[in-house]
């Protein structure tokens, strides 16, 4: 008997290894293909935010021609970035693949996920997992072009027109500017998988949808810091990050209420 459990156990870990292979695979594969790409992922995707004809320059432009007959956002004509380092742009280009690998990859990393574990799942188990599995890149993919739309551009927007004098040539570090991007985007991916953890946390009867209102105000400023950690220091792009992440927990607290009641019942009709 032990030795059926023990061939189990292995079996297990044989069949998670497979997953983990398959979903590294797709994330290399990708990166590759990016690799090979990216001059133009470079000049089109990770420079995007700095020019003027951005998709989110030309939204808000467009509106606030509209109410005041101005622009809102004008950016310098050239963004400078500069070179340090002798193997520097070698070191970004495999930051950047590596990240649109796992970016790209994600949706099919979490499908090999729920395939691992969806075998231990009950019928109706299943039918309700593929809504939260879904739920999963969908809100990471969302957090990622929420951080690349709307909060890249303003932080970019107030890093270059922030003068204290204008002695002062601007020239950035290829490596500072990597690190922003990639801070805020994936930083944004992350937190936005907050609603996933409530639903998890309630499943297993650890947080409660009490909990929850109770240290609401508590939440906001922990929401607050993350947001400063996520963007830089300024106060536009921080609450560009804070607002979303404020409605997500709202929802957040709805969705462990739905779930709280659900096992709520599930309860009383063990006991009846």
């Amino acid at each position: 008997m032990s030795e059926e459990k023990e061939m189990s156990f292995l079996g297990h870990i044989g069949e998670l290894r497979s997953h983990l292979v398959r979903s590294i695979l797709a994330i290399v594969i990708l990166a590759i293909i990016v690799g090979f790409n990216i001059n133009w992922v470079m000049d089109h995707i990770f420079f995007g935010p700095t020019r003027n004809d951005f998709l989110t320059f030309r939204i808000v432009n467009h509106f606030s021609r509209e109410l005041t007959g101005n622009d809102s956002f004008i950016l310098p004509a050239q963004f400078s970035v500069q070179q340090k380092q002798l193997f520097q742009q070698f070191n970004v280009m495999m930051a950047v693949s590596i990240f649109s690998g796992v970016v790209l990859a994600f949706p099919y990393i979490v499908w090999e996920i729920w395939k691992f574990i969806s075998p231990a799942l009950m019928p109706n188990e299943k039918k309700n997992s593929i809504f939260y599995i879904n739920s999963i890149w969908i809100l990471f993919m969302t957090g990622v072009l929420t951080g690349y739309f709307l909060i890249l551009p303003f932080a970019i927007n107030f890093g270059l027109l922030f003068k204290v004098s204008d002695n002062i040539v601007q020239l950035f570090d290829l490596s500072d500017y990597t690190t922003l991007f990639l801070q805020v985007t994936m930083g944004m991916g992350v937190v936005f998988l907050f609603p996933i953890a409530v639903y998890i946390l309630t499943s297993i009867g650890i947080l409660t949808p009490k909990f929850l209102r109770t240290y609401r105000r508590h939440a906001i400023v922990l929401i607050m810091v993350v947001a400063a950690i996520i963007t830089p220091a300024d106060v536009l792009s921080m609450m560009a990050a804070a607002l979303p992440l404020v409605l997500l927990y709202e929802i957040s607290v709805i969705m462990s209420n739905v779930i709280y009641k659900k096992m709520q019942k599930r309860e009383l009709k063990k006991d009846i």
